[in-house]
């Protein structure tokens, strides 16, 4: 790694842009791309050559953000535990933060899909960075997550009155989402494209129901009632949500 001694006046944001559509991406966020020096955006093995969905939201909500914009790479390919291509990738994106910083850059943005919060890389980056720059400041502006877009899509309320909430990643393991389904009212599941036939068939053994969102936000997005999704597998970008039914207006008071 470079020389920490790279100063103090240094701020590196997290910013999150939403699951696709533009028009979800917050004013702070736009305000915070309008004065960074330079925003990372990552760049997956999915992407290639062309822009990521960050990046893609990036360009449409700030199109003037365009020449500040540095690709980072990022591996999709592993998917639990911390292996050398994921780390390979946190350490490239913290030295393109910190070499941003030796070039004189005061602000530097992450661009990442969701919120910064939610399962999201930065943290991981942050952590790097301040490895080596201590005294970097590090703060994060909120971004709209996949579930509450596909709540809004689906008109599906994700809590009223006394429910209770569960987000759970499908990589975590189906037992994972049986329990979560067993103690919550309300059950989100990220990441479970890969094993979406497995799951289903979990949460119909529940005797529960709910929808399954691909590609929120975007054009292209579809929203499909469980009972009627016949595909064995769905995009990384897929979210079920599961809520309880509801027979009365209030009932959860």
């Amino acid at each position: 790694m470079v020389d920490p001694a790279i100063g103090t006046a240094r701020t590196l944001i997290g910013v999150g842009v939403g699951p696709g559509d533009p028009e979800l991406v917050t004013r702070k966020a736009v305000a915070v791309f309008v004065r960074a020096d330079v925003i990372l955006v990552p760049s997956t093995e999915a992407s290639g050559d062309d822009p990521g969905r960050a990046e893609q939201i990036v360009l449409a909500a700030c199109p003037d953000a365009a020449g500040k914009l540095r690709r980072v790479p990022f591996s999709m390919a592993q998917r639990r535990g911390v292996g050398s291509k994921r780390r390979q990738s946190w350490r490239a994106s913290a030295q393109a933060a910190v070499d941003a910083f030796q070039a004189g850059a005061a602000t530097v943005a992450f661009a990442t899909v969701g919120d910064p919060s939610v399962y999201s890389t930065f943290s991981y980056l942050a952590a790097e960075v301040q490895a080596v720059v201590p005294d970097v400041d590090v703060s994060v502006v909120p971004g709209i997550t996949a579930m509450q877009a596909l709540a809004a899509a689906s008109l599906t309320p994700l809590v009223e009155g006394r429910e209770s909430l569960t987000l759970v990643p499908a990589t975590a393991g189906l037992d994972a989402v049986g329990a979560a389904l067993d103690h919550s009212d309300t059950v989100v599941a990220y990441k479970g494209g890969r094993q979406l036939s497995d799951m289903l068939a979990l949460i119909q053994g529940h005797g529960r129901d709910g929808v399954l969102g691909v590609n929120v936000g975007l054009p292209g997005q579809t929203i499909t009632p469980l009972s009627e999704v016949t595909a064995e597998s769905a995009p990384y970008f897929s979210t079920v949500l599961v809520a309880p039914r509801r027979t009365s207006t209030g009932g959860a008071l």
